[in-house]
C-alpha cells in the first residue's frame, strides 16, 4: 500500500498543526441506487449473509423496561454533583507535563488487529467481543503495522450499504453492484472493500517518544486518535483517543496547573460550545434516517429533540452494535424515540440494573463539571441546554435538523394528506422554530415517557472532547488547527465525487519508513 497514514514526527514544520487528510478519506455517493442493484433476498437458496439480516425479518417485540425512581435520583444527582477528578498519579506528580511522552499513557493490551481480508461480519463480532472502540487493519497476518482502522463508523456505512440505504454516484456504480451480489449469495465482503463504502477517519501516525502536547495539538485539531509507532518504525504499540487524554488530563489535573485554572469557568465565559456544530433529529423519525445523518455528517453522536427542540435523547455510532442482530432488524423503520428506549434497556441489563445516561450541560456548567461528566457517561459529545420549552399538546413532529444547514439524503418524505414528496430532510437553524412536516404515524415510546426527558432542556448548543482539547492546547500556548474548517472539508468532500479507497497489500514495500512525510 503506497499510503499508510499521515505520519506526526515531533519537529512538524508550521507554526499550526492542520489535520491531514489521507487518501483513506472518501465519499459518500450522492445520487440514488438504482433498484436493479440494491441488496435484495435472492431468489434461489442460500445461507443468510450478514447483510440479508436486516431485509424481510418479521418484527421481534421487545420487552419494556421501567426504570425505577432511585434511577431518576441518581441521574439528577450526577447533573448535580459530576465526580470529582481523581488522585494524580505519584508517576507524573511534580513532572513538567511537557516532558511526559505519548508511550506512557498507551496500553499495548488495546491493540487489537484485523486483516484487510477479514469479512465484515467477523471484524464486527471482534469489535463487540473485545469491547474495543477501533480495530487495526494489517495487510498480512504477521505484521505489526496498520493500514487503516475499522470501528463503529465504518460499520454504520456497511449497515446503511446492506439495507440499500447508501448510494454510489455514477462513478462507482459497477463496485456497489459487485458488492450487492457478494451480498445476495453470501459470500464474505473483506474489510478491504467495505472501507470504500464511504469517509473515513485521518489514520494518523505518531512515534512513541513523541511527547503528549503534540497529540493535544493534534486532537484539539479535529483528529479522534493517533496511532502510537515505535519511533523510526511502524511497529503499533498503542492507540491514543481523545477519551483517554482528556480523562487522564482530568485525573491528574493538580499536576498541570496551566489546565487545572481553567476548570472552574463557566463554559460561557470560555466560549465553547457552538450552536453550528449542532446534529439532530426530530424523535419520530426513522432510525434510519439518524443512521444516515451520523453518516452524512460525519459525527460521532446526534442529539434526539422533540417539536419544541428539547433533549430527549442521544444516539450514537457505538449504538449500531444493537443492530447487528436479526431480530434488530425492524428497529431501523420504528423511531428514533423507541430506539432510544432500546438503548437504555439493554445498557440496564448489561449492568444489572436501571442505566440513564445523562447527555447534558448547561451554559452554566463550569469545564470541571462538563469534563467530569464527559469521563463519567464517556460521551464524546454533550448537548448545552436551557430550560425546556413547554411541551405542546401536539405529538412531536418527524423532523431531522442540523445547524449548520447540510443535507440529508434519503427517501421522500410524503406531506400529511398530500402527494407531494421531498428528497431532503427540512433543517433549521436552534434559534428559529422547524418547519412542521406530517408523515404517518407509528407505534413508539413517547418523548415524555422516557426517564429523564423533563429534565434535559432547550438544545442550545454542543461541546465535544475536541473543543475541550483545542482549549487546552490553546491555553498551554500551542497552536491547534481550526477544527472547523476540518469538519467544513469533510462536509464538502461528501457531495464531491472521489476514487475510492485501495486496501491492497504492498507486498513489494518495506515498513520501515512507510508513511512518513
Amino acid at each position: 500500500m503506497a499510503d499508510r497514514g499521515t505520519y506526526l514526527s515531533e519537529n512538524a514544520a508550521g507554526s499550526n498543526f492542520t489535520s491531514p487528510r489521507s487518501s483513506e478519506e472518501h465519499i459518500r455517493p450522492a445520487v440514488p441506487l438504482s433498484p436493479s442493484i440494491r441488496v435484495s433476498s435472492p431468489t434461489i437458496s442460500h445461507r443468510q449473509s450478514f447483510s440479508e439480516s436486516f431485509r424481510g425479518v418479521p418484527p421481534s417485540p421487545r420487552t419494556s423496561r421501567h426504570f425505577s425512581q432511585s434511577s431518576l435520583v441518581a441521574m439528577q444527582d450526577l447533573l448535580n454533583n459530576p465526580p470529582k477528578s481523581g488522585s494524580a498519579d505519584p508517576a507524573f506528580a511534580g513532572r513538567d507535563w511537557h516532558t511526559i511522552t505519548v508511550a506512557e499513557l498507551v496500553d499495548e493490551s488495546d491493540v487489537h488487529f484485523v486483516d484487510v481480508d477479514t469479512g465484515i461480519e467477523e471484524a464486527t463480532n471482534k469489535l463487540i467481543s473485545t469491547e474495543a472502540t477501533v480495530l487495526l487493519v494489517r495487510a498480512r497476518p504477521t505484521d505489526k503495522s496498520a493500514v487503516a482502522t475499522f470501528d463503529y463508523k465504518d460499520l454504520n456505512q456497511y449497515l446503511l450499504f446492506a439495507t440499500g440505504s447508501l448510494r454510489p454516484d455514477s462513478e462507482h456504480v459497477a463496485f456497489f453492484q459487485n458488492l450487492a451480489k457478494k451480498a445476495q449469495i453470501g459470500a464474505k465482503i473483506p474489510i478491504r472493500e467495505a472501507k470504500s463504502l464511504g469517509t473515513k477517519e485521518p489514520f494518523v501516525i505518531l512515534p512513541h517518544t513523541a511527547k503528549i502536547t503534540k497529540a493535544l495539538e493534534a486532537f484539539g485539531s479535529g483528529v479522534h486518535r493517533l496511532v502510537i509507532v515505535k519511533e523510526w518504525t511502524n511497529e503499533v504499540i498503542g492507540i491514543l483517543s481523545q477519551f483517554k487524554l482528556v480523562e487522564f488530563l482530568w485525573e491528574n489535573g493538580k499536576s498541570f496547573p496551566i489546565i487545572d485554572q481553567l476548570y472552574g469557568q463557566q463554559l460561557k465565559d470560555l466560549s465553547i460550545g457552538s450552536r453550528r456544530s449542532i446534529v439532530s433529529i426530530n424523535g419520530d423519525r426513522p432510525l434510519r434516517d439518524a443512521l444516515l445523518l451520523l453518516d452524512q455528517e460525519s459525527v460521532t453522536s446526534l442529539a434526539v429533540v422533540d417539536n419544541q427542540y428539547n433533549v430527549v435523547g442521544n444516539i450514537s455510532t457505538n449504538d449500531v452494535k444493537l443492530l447487528t442482530k436479526v431480530s434488530s432488524a425492524p428497529l431501523l423503520d420504528n423511531t428514533c424515540i423507541h430506539f432510544i428506549s432500546v438503548i437504555l434497556s439493554n445498557r440496564g441489563l448489561d449492568d444489572g440494573k436501571d442505566s440513564v445516561p445523562v447527555f447534558h450541560v448547561s451554559p452554566h456548567s463550569t469545564l470541571a463539571h462538563t469534563v467530569a461528566k464527559m469521563v463519567a457517561t464517556k460521551a464524546h459529545r454533550l448537548w448545552i441546554t436551557t430550560p425546556p420549552s413547554p411541551s405542546p399538546s401536539l405529538p412531536p413532529t418527524p423532523i431531522a435538523t442540523t445547524a449548520s444547514f447540510a443535507t440529508l439524503i434519503g427517501s421522500a418524505l410524503p406531506s400529511s394528506g398530500s402527494a407531494a414528496t421531498s428528497t431532503t430532510y427540512p433543517l433549521h437553524s436552534p434559534t428559529s422554530m422547524p418547519p412542521q412536516i406530517h408523515t404517518s404515524s407509528s407505534a413508539s415510546v413517547p418523548a415524555s415517557a422516557l426517564p429523564g426527558a423533563n429534565i434535559s432542556g432547550y438544545l442550545t448548543g454542543v461541546v465535544s472532547l475536541t473543543d475541550v482539547l483545542n482549549l487546552f492546547a490553546r491555553g498551554s500556548g500551542l497552536n491547534p488547527g481550526d477544527p472547523g474548517d476540518r469538519r467544513r472539508r469533510e462536509s464538502s468532500a461528501s457531495n464531491s465525487s472521489v476514487s475510492r479507497l485501495s486496501l491492497e497489500p504492498d507486498l513489494g514495500g518495506s515498513h520501515g519508513d512507510a508513511g512518513r512525510r
